[in-house]
């Protein structure tokens, strides 16, 4: 009985004790599950950034799934953006850049669109066309048939009104010089970018002081019919021929190579392909034609004689009087202009076009100053027959 009664107060210790862990289960049983089901996860830090989650499933059904991405469909880049021509000729490319993307051609000769094929005319100035107005009324009514590009004196500054169909038409220019290698230069940076627009199939190059001495209809239809290049060359005994080669250039160019001609040429869009792209026979020019080698009179001549003389004709298209002798040719004046001189000009000469023998032989001349202008414009409608397409 006496142990009975001393262990009754342990009895009661360990009930209470169950009952304290038992009331904790219960109560950390419903603090844990009221915790776990409403809790709602916002934000979680991963790496130092913050992303947000949701962990409550009545939020995620609730909430509307994100739009689609709206795709805009890209501009078509299609065959008529790669062969449009650039509208404007001021462009950023060095001569080497230039010459490079000049001398691209395609291996599938035939043309995957309709196209109408032009003439390139490149004026080497020193300023501005002096003869503008005469040659507003050449291409009047003739666009899309022709491109102009003009390479001046990087110094003139367009001080004087330039005519429309000039206007933006030069190209980035660099200084030349008479008679050195620079003028070559300057032609290829003329043909380069020329051939930057695919449509262009003629290439003729002209000053300042050209004419025209016949419509556009008749000069277009001569060149665009030609088989030939329009390269003057030909081999001259004593010291202005012969006499201007460089032992120095040998074996690549040899002395019985040496040709001679007018730098003022036409040529189609192969040859002007073949010149942008030559360094062999530039490159000995540049180094050894300098001084009274005069490499304008003789890079053309001997690099066309030596690679394509089959393709060329040998002669040139501009007309110059070299009578009264000297370093360069007669000037024409006012006075100087006349129904009967201009008509001589255009008729009374013979040349080979084509296999057959004929009297158009010259579509330009030269040299004409600023005060003919007046007198050419008086008598290009009716000898030259602008107004007639």
């Amino acid at each position: 009985m006496a142990i009975k009664l001393f262990n009754t107060p342990l009895n009661i210790l360990n009930l209470f004790s169950s009952f304290f862990f038992f009331a904790c289960g219960i109560i950390c049983g419903i603090i844990f599950t009221f915790y776990f089901k409403n809790f709602s996860l916002n934000l979680q830090v991963i790496n130092g950034q913050i992303l947000n989650y949701s962990s409550s499933s009545s939020s995620s059904i609730s909430s509307s799934p994100p739009p689609p991405p709206v795709s805009t469909p890209l501009p078509r880049l299609g065959l008529n953006e790669y062969i449009k021509a650039p509208s404007d000729v001021e462009h950023d490319m060095s001569d080497e850049e230039l010459l490079w993307r000049g001398s691209m051609v395609p291996k599938v000769k035939e043309f995957p669109f309709k196209r109408v094929p032009k003439v390139a005319f490149m004026f080497l100035t020193r300023g501005p066309v002096l003869l503008a107005p005469l040659w507003e009324l050449f291409f009047k009514g003739h666009e899309g048939l022709y491109s102009i590009y003009v390479h001046s004196d990087p110094s003139y500054n367009h001080t004087q009104v330039e005519s429309p169909i000039f206007h933006g038409r030069r190209i980035p220019s660099k200084e030349v010089e008479w008679g050195k290698v620079n003028m070559v230069e300057a032609e290829k940076r003329l043909l380069a970018n020329a051939l930057l627009d695919i449509s262009n199939q003629r290439f003729v190059l002209l000053s300042e002081s050209c004419i025209p001495l016949f419509n556009f209809s008749t000069i277009y239809t001569y060149l665009m019919n030609s088989t030939k290049n329009f390269v003057e060359s030909y081999d001259l005994p004593g010291p202005v021929g012969r006499g201007r080669y460089r032992s120095q250039m040998s074996p690549t160019i040899k002395l019985q190579q040496w040709r001679k001609g007018s730098q003022w040429f036409e040529m189609d869009r192969d040859l002007a392909v073949e010149v942008v792209s030559d360094r062999t026979y530039f490159s000995v020019f540049q180094k050894h034609c300098t001084g009274s080698c005069y490499a304008d009179e003789h890079y053309l001549p001997t690099f066309v004689s030596m690679k394509f003389g089959r393709r060329n004709s040998g002669r040139s298209l501009t007309w110059v009087d070299w009578s009264k002798g000297g370093p360069h040719p007669a000037r024409f004046y006012r006075t100087d202009v006349t129904v009967g001189f201009l008509e001589k000009l255009r008729s009374e000469s013979h040349c080979e076009y084509n296999g057959d023998k004929k009297s158009v032989c010259y579509l330009f001349a030269r040299k004409f100053t600023s005060h003919a202008l007046s007198r050419l414009l008086i008598f290009a409608p009716k000898v030259m027959k602008f107004n007639i397409n």
